[in-house]
Parts: structure tokens; C-alpha cells; sequence
């Protein structure tokens, strides 16, 4: 384990995954909000920054549609990552982190898709791979929408508990 690096950031590294720069929001909202000892992450989407430092969104449109249930799945990985930026830039420190209690995400789905949860399995297990089942395992809502903003596959908010 890296010196510099805490515990779930140097989880990070093995697993080969790099924290993005936390996405802007995109409307009058606070990223994530930290009340006592629990963090509301607001609604975030599978944005990657390019070269310009603009977010952009490099999976887009419905599951069942346009889109199969892996880049859904993809897109929902790229979500956890920025979960994860958004978390760090709001505390401070990844490991303050106690577990991961809440998941409600929302997939941009064509009429007959059926598969939102295999969708959202892109973030929940990322989370169980950084934190292990007892800290990531979470609660969970697959919620089917018809549409999303931006033309996103993927949108979900989170609910986590922090260290005293």
C-alpha cells in the first residue's frame, strides 16, 4: 500500500482504476451534502472529462434500445467513479467512509427492457470491489425511466454512512 494513499485509494490502484475529476454540477445543486455522520450524494451520471476539461458522456442513450446491458453496465461503472470523486471532494478522505447504505439509480430504458438491475450491477460492484462486501455492499432501487437528462443511460444517488 502506498504511504500517500489511504486504504481505499490504494484499493483504487490495484484494482486499476483512477478517481476522475469530480463532474460539474449541472443545475443550482450541491454535489453531495454531509449531515452528522451520513453523506446524500446527489444524482450523477457516467461522465468521463476530456482533454478540455469538460464532462462528457462517452455511453449514451437507452438500454434496450441503443445500447446493450455491458455498456450500460460500463456506464455505470464510470457513475461509481465519479460517486467516489464527488465523496472525496465533498469529506476529504475516502476512508471516512463506514459503508455504502443506499443505492436508488435510474436507467434510461426502452418500452420491454427488463434488465435494469444488471445495468446497475456496474456500480454495486465496484463498490463491493473497493470496499469489500461488508463496507459496499448496499441497499438498492432499479427504478426504469424513459428518459434521462443528457440522454444518459444511468443516473443514481447514493446514501452513505460515515466514521464517527
Amino acid at each position: 500500500m502506498s504511504q500517500s494513499l489511504g486504504v481505499v485509494e490504494s484499493r483504487l490502484q490495484e484494482l486499476g482504476l483512477v478517481l476522475p475529476l469530480p463532474p460539474k454540477p449541472i443545475g443550482n445543486y450541491l454535489p453531495a451534502v454531509e449531515v452528522g455522520n451520513m453523506l446524500y450524494v446527489s444524482g450523477t451520471l457516467g461522465t468521463i472529462r476530456d482533454e478540455n476539461d469538460n464532462d462528457i458522456m462517452p455511453i449514451k442513450g437507452k438500454l434496450g434500445a441503443e445500447l446493450t446491458i455491458e455498456e450500460g453496465y460500463q456506464s455505470a461503472k464510470y457513475m461509481a467513479l465519479n460517486h467516489l470523486a464527488l465523496m472525496k471532494k465533498v469529506i476529504g478522505d475516502l476512508d471516512r467512509i463506514e459503508r455504502i447504505v443506499k443505492m436508488v439509480g435510474y436507467v434510461n430504458s426502452a418500452p420491454g427492457f427488463t434488465e435494469a438491475h444488471l445495468v446497475l450491477n456496474g456500480a454495486s460492484d465496484l463498490y463491493v470491489q473497493v470496499f469489500g462486501e461488508e463496507r459496499g455492499k448496499h441497499a438498492r432501487a432499479a427504478l426504469f425511466q424513459n428518459e434521462l437528462g443528457l440522454d444518459a443511460p444511468i443516473e443514481a444517488e447514493m446514501t452513505v454512512l460515515l466514521k464517527s
